[in-house]
């Protein structure tokens, strides 16, 4: 049997798709792949949001439920999502971008667990790295 090689996509939820896509398209630069609904919920989009050539792996989606209030984070729970960049020299991009956008990020760039990290906000106050 072969072991996890990686993860397919991560699912959030976002108060508004038409914010969600200004986001992930115009601060982050990643493009929007699909747009469907929710196979639950017919009524709620479900927004798919991945790298300039749609790679495996690389796959962000959203459903999309407007106006729902931000949300507070519990204990043991995920609450970060991470991506990768390719070097440590692209954080020092991403933080003057975030700067220049007036997006909120936690402080510059850190370190954790042995690695460079930039850890910010979407509009929704989930965080990312």
């Amino acid at each position: 049997m072969n072991g996890l090689k990686g993860m397919h996509h991560v699912t959030a939820i976002t108060s508004s798709a038409e914010e969600n896509y200004k986001f992930f398209t115009y601060v982050l630069g990643m493009r929007l792949v699909k747009k469907t609904v929710n196979q639950d919920d017919i009524q709620t989009y479900h927004l798919f949001f991945a790298d300039d050539k749609g790679s495996p792996g690389t796959d962000m989606t959203f459903f999309d439920f407007p106006g729902i209030p931000k949300g507070s984070h519990g204990t043991n729970e995920i609450y970060r999502t991470a991506f990768r960049v390719p070097s440590d020299q692209a954080l020092d991009y991403w933080l003057k971008r975030f700067e220049r956008l007036n997006i909120q990020h936690e402080g510059g760039i850190q370190e954790q667990f042995g690695k460079q990290v930039l850890s910010f906000t979407d509009f929704d106050d989930q965080i990312i790295s």
